[in-house]
């Protein structure tokens, strides 16, 4: 693990012409991704042994507070809040009520959107709407009850899902993106049946290519279903119509169907790499900065904090960690090695 003394000072990092927060990519980084709890009520079959508990410690709600503050006087403008599965947080509101009140040179109001399994959302979608927040993602692997139950380990799942979903249209935090980890013979039989989704349900589904992220470590290649083969099998649906990014660091690779129902996004990290425009980094739930999600090492930012760093010493320190972000990930190249925690204890 790096600590500040061992990351020497940077001209490049510490005289940006416009102050805002740049890799030694030119890689111009906006978007914060903040993990408030490592605890989760699911355990998802391709994310989690379902043996292991919480492994990493949560920090106080005040303390996210303080990071998202430094974060965004560095030019953050999106913050999406995760876990874990992050409405088990005691003090959610409140920080969404805080962030949403920040400001910067850069930033005359924030995107805050939150990453959910949904199990707990119904209830809380409205208050969280009314707390600031913009945009809500959830992560649904299965449209049936049966399959989706098999793949949680919670019963009853898929209805709590579909209603939480539905409860966050009418709070206003529409169009809903539903995430969707794709694996061979696992759910790839989800994929008609998530078009029909979209097109019933109006929300934007997303394929996500499963990545070598799980706790159990069973990754391997050929459960990889790649981008080509989903859009043949949607083509099949209806023809498919290609729509423009949103954003040059946008992820997903946006269609809809020839009659414009219905919107699907495809995430290929495996096949089709997006390193070269990406602008995030990752904050862990115990105060952690990862630059990319196959980092092998953390830079412990609240240990930082908590020596007594000024959001001064702060902001160098970050721009730093910063500027060293890895220029892409290796999957697939001889050599590669999975990062040191899996998807789940470094956020979503």
């Amino acid at each position: 693990m790096l600590e500040p003394e061992q990351l020497a000072p940077s001209a490049a990092a510490d005289a940006e012409p416009d102050g805002r927060l740049r890799d030694s990519h030119n890689r111009t980084i906006t978007d914060l991704r903040l993990s408030v709890t490592d605890r989760c009520n699911y355990r998802c079959v391709y994310c989690r042994t379902g043996e292991d508990g919480t492994q990493y410690s949560e920090l106080p709600i005040a303390d996210y507070a303080r990071i998202l503050r430094v974060f965004v006087s560095l030019g953050i403008e999106k913050i999406r809040l995760t876990g874990g599965e992050p409405l088990l947080r005691q003090g959610l509101l409140d920080l969404i009520r805080e962030t949403a009140q920040l400001r910067s040179d850069f930033v005359p109001s924030l995107d805050i959107a939150l990453t959910t399994n949904g199990h707990l959302l119904a209830p809380l979608a409205r208050p969280l709407r009314e707390a600031g927040l913009s945009r809500i993602t959830v992560s649904m692997d299965a449209v049936d009850s049966e399959t989706f139950a098999r793949i949680t380990r919670v019963p009853g799942s898929f209805e709590r899902v579909r209603d939480g979903i539905r409860a966050a249209q009418d709070a206003g935090l529409g169009p809903v993106k539903v995430n969707c980890v794709l694996m061979r013979g696992f759910n790839d039989s989800q994929i008609e049946a998530f078009a029909e989704f979209s097109r019933n349900e109006g929300v934007i589904v997303r394929f996500i290519e499963f990545m070598p992220l799980e706790e159990g470590r069973t990754w391997a290649p050929e459960t990889v279903i790649p981008m080509d083969e989903i859009v043949a099998r949607l083509n099949a649906v209806r023809p498919l119509v290609e729509l423009p990014p949103n954003h040059l660091s946008e992820t997903a690779r946006r269609f809809t169907f020839d009659d414009g129902r219905g919107e699907i996004g495809i995430i290929a990290p495996v096949s089709r790499p997006f390193c070269g425009h990406c602008s995030r980094v990752r904050l862990t739930s115990d105060g952690k900065v990862r630059t990319c999600l196959f980092s092998q090492s953390d830079h412990d930012l609240v240990g930082l904090m908590q020596r007594g760093a000024s959001d001064d010493d702060m902001r160098s320190w970050i721009r730093r960690v910063v500027e060293r972000k890895e220029a892409r990930h290796h999957i697939g190249e001889p050599g590669f090695l999975k990062p040191s925690r899996s998807m789940v204890h470094i956020g979503g």
